[in-house]
């Protein structure tokens, strides 16, 4: 008899294990048998819960999503300035918790294959809305809202590069220059405000 309860656990569980596995492996090229064995319950369990791992996939795309927003919330509500709250952005995308090579690795395989399945390119576009939303909440006061429209799309496109160029490279990911070249970037656009 299943245990009361489980369930939370167990899902968490998986969705864990196909970030481990996807980034060992650094693409989605995974089976369901692989992530079950790396969380600990069978192939059938796993099943039981998520179905199809494309399910399983979406959920954990689902959960990096939520992470990144529940630590972007908290970072944004920390800002003092409109400044800051660009600061905070950055800061959250390149957090030890976020800028991880197993993380790094699930987003790139996501990007991957939303070209091909429609429901994780729908999740990368909430993600790419809620990024530029984020940075506009505090460009908007500092620029004019076509300049703000254009830095906070080169702050993106900084980040996702930065996600792409750590990928490629062996060894730990280095935060602290991410963070440095997208907020050199910033501060030219900004003219040293």
């Amino acid at each position: 008899m299943p245990k009361v309860g489980m369930q939370p656990v167990r899902r968490q569980a998986l969705i864990d294990a196909a970030i481990a596995a996807i980034g060992e492996r650094g693409s989605l090229d995974v089976t369901m048998s692989e992530i079950a064995g790396l969380a600990g319950v069978s192939s059938a369990l796993a099943h039981h819960y998520f179905g199809a791992k494309s399910d399983l996939l979406e959920a954990t795309m689902r959960h990096l999503l939520s992470e990144l927003g529940a630590d972007c919330r908290a970072a944004l509500s920390a800002a003092a300035t409109p400044r800051e709250r660009v600061s905070a952005v950055i800061g959250v995308n390149f957090s030890e918790k976020q800028f991880r090579p197993e993380i790094i690795s699930a987003w790139l395989a996501f990007y991957v294959e939303a070209q091909r399945t429609p429901a994780l390119r729908r999740l990368l576009r909430v993600y790419a809305r809620r990024l530029n939303a984020n940075l506009m909440s505090g460009l908007s006061p500092l620029l004019p809202r076509y300049r703000a429209e254009r830095v906070a799309e080169g702050v993106a496109a900084l980040i996702d590069g930065l996600y792409i160029r750590r990928a490629l490279k062996d060894g730990a990911p280095n935060a602290g220059s991410a963070v440095a070249l997208v907020e050199d970037y910033v501060g030219m656009q900004l003219g040293g405000r």
